[in-house]
């Protein structure tokens, strides 16, 4: 029996002739896998059949819409994940869950391989084969771009020569990724971190600068997860929908950005994520009244750290997995409701209410029925001040010797 490799397959041009690539360069037979994870486009069934029209020997299909929604895009959420404060970790949460659909089919297939499309350069090969690894310590990883000379002109003339059932037109000049949770756009004129992105790039939003009437929404949350949306229950995979249609209406999402990459480059990129960023907004605001303050300072850290480790490729690794503790203890009492309003390119929150509120109206009006015991402060700002006043007072000391 012949040796089995498993093909990430998008149903793109590059991964369409990577099937019959690897098969001459290695004497193994491919089975593709396609993952839904909400990027739109084609249906399943129809990149199941141009896999197989390719040259596959069998073609695995997954719909994980709302795994991927419930066990990906909610942990990113409690931990409000922003890579470097801007990025929602659109691809980077994606990998974790194509890759468990890939070890699933590498063993149901009997392959001792598994393969992807990425190039040598980016993050997307370090999350894929962390992932592999972790998942699958056994299985061995190629990447026919980086590893077998698949360049693009040379997808082009194979695909033509061997009447590929796949349209061979010249390269976009963007590279883009997307799923439910957003879309990332690179390469070509973006690469001048000089120039301003074109409104073609855009598709998840509209343009801001003409929007419009503002879109008031409330977002119900029960222990971190939104669950309703003005007051009609929905999914979290349908919420996230819902909220990418009515915030990208607005240019809710928008975010142009040069980030550090794991390899050590610095990369220009543009993101799309409406719903992500409505929802991350309106979570951040809700654990800002339901959060105890030391509590809320040390999880903006964590919530840094898990960032970092999730981009890194470290899904599965036993610090992210021991800082999703911590994360999913502080969203016990994140329940309740924000209301946004989404215009002109900004969610901006204007009301919050919670039945497990730290905001205490008594202690914070200045009106009557205060009930804040002002002659505390001047003894508190005395202790609160001693350490600082009495090295300040030896500073002066020495300076003065």
């Amino acid at each position: 029996m012949k040796d089995r490799i498993i093909l990430a397959y998008s149903g793109g041009l590059d991964t369409s002739v990577a099937i019959g690539w690897i098969a001459d360069a290695t004497g193994a037979e491919v089975v593709a896998v396609a993952v839904d994870v909400g990027q739109g486009g084609e249906d399943l069934e129809t990149v199941r059949q141009r896999a197989l029209g390719c040259g596959a020997v069998e073609a695995y299909v997954a719909d994980a819409r709302d795994e991927f929604a419930n066990e990906y895009c909610m942990p990113t959420l409690k931990a409000n994940g922003l890579y470097q404060g801007h990025y929602p970790l659109v691809s980077a949460i994606s990998r974790p869950v194509i890759v468990k659909h890939l070890v699933k089919a590498a063993r149901e297939f009997g392959a001792t391989t598994v393969a992807h499309g990425c190039t040598g350069k980016g993050n997307d090969q370090v999350r894929f084969e962390v992932g592999i690894q972790t998942l699958g310590p056994d299985l061995k990883c190629i990447a026919p771009v980086r590893d077998l000379a698949l360049t693009r002109d040379k997808a082009i003339a194979y695909a033509e020569e061997k009447h590929l059932p796949i349209v061979t037109t010249k390269k976009n000049p963007y590279s883009i990724d997307q799923n439910v949770w957003g879309r990332a756009i690179e390469t070509g004129y973006l690469e001048d971190i000089w120039n301003a992105p074109t409104k073609d790039i855009y598709d998840y939003t509209q343009s801001p600068e003409f929007p419009p009437a503002p879109d008031e929404v409330t977002i119900t949350f029960k222990q971190g997860v939104p669950t309703a949306l003005d007051g009609v229950e929905l999914t979290p995979l349908q919420v996230i929908q819902e909220l990418n249609r009515r915030a990208g209406a607005q240019g809710v999402g928008r975010i142009d950005v040069v980030e550090d990459r794991l390899v050590g480059i610095k990369s220009r990129e543009i993101y799309e994520a409406p719903g992500a960023m409505a929802l991350i907004t309106a979570h951040k605001h809700l654990e800002d009244v339901t959060i105890e303050r030391e509590h809320a300072r040390f999880k903006a850290t964590v919530g840094q750290r898990w960032s970092e480790l999730v981009y890194d490729g470290q899904w599965f690794s036993p610090l992210k997995r021991a800082l999703d503790g911590f994360i999913e203890d502080s969203q016990q009492y994140v329940s309740g409701e924000i209301r946004m309003t989404l215009h002109a390119g900004t969610a901006v929150v204007t009301g919050r209410r919670s039945d497990t509120s730290l905001y205490d109206f008594s202690l914070a009006t200045y009106d009557t029925g205060d009930t804040f015991d002002q002659s505390s402060a001047k003894g508190f700002i005395d202790i609160w001040g001693m350490a600082s006043k009495v090295a300040s007072g030896r500073d002066q000391r020495v300076a003065g010797e």
